[in-house]
């Protein structure tokens, strides 16, 4: 037991392995009421529906690493704007992940599917489609009732 945890210790040196997660990001791209969501191309999780987005490279910055990432599989390049929220997923035990969501504006490119991805559209919030990801389901949720909130909120003034 080594800072509060069970961790791999060498015995001659003493040199403790720490298991980290990997950061992921996504862009959340909308149009109206709708949202851009790309359906994934390989792996486990092909077939279903996600956030564009992907791993930061090491010594890439996680802004930078949400335009790459998001050009890649989406053929679009975006200004990215604040973080919109930071969850922990567990959906992989074997690659436990920090997820960073930013929103997004489209700045040029034309949208087509990247090699991760069979295909890109935007979707109203009240007919998402299979989604890959528990958490990515838990920000469109946020993201929706900030939005409702925000129509709501403009047509008081």
């Amino acid at each position: 037991m080594r800072h509060g945890a069970k961790r791999q210790v060498c015995p001659r040196c003493g040199f403790i392995l720490y298991r980290n997660p990997i950061v992921g990001v996504a862009v959340l791209l909308t149009r109206g009421d709708r949202v851009l969501l790309s359906r994934r191309a390989r792996g486990e999780y092909r077939g279903l529906w996600d956030v564009p987005g992907g791993y930061v490279e090491w010594g890439e910055d996680v802004r930078d690493a949400a335009r790459r990432e998001l050009r890649e599989e989406t053929g679009l390049s975006v200004d990215i704007g604040p973080v919109f929220n930071v969850y922990s997923n567990f959906h992989n035990p074997e690659s436990l992940t920090v997820g960073v969501w930013f929103r997004g504006t489209i700045t040029s490119g034309t949208l087509h599917p990247g090699d991760d991805v069979e295909a890109l559209d935007y979707f109203p919030f009240t007919a998402l489609p299979p989604l890959a990801f528990a958490n990515d389901r838990l920000v469109l949720e946020e993201l929706r009732e900030e939005m409702g909130n925000k129509n709501s909120d403009e047509a008081f003034k």
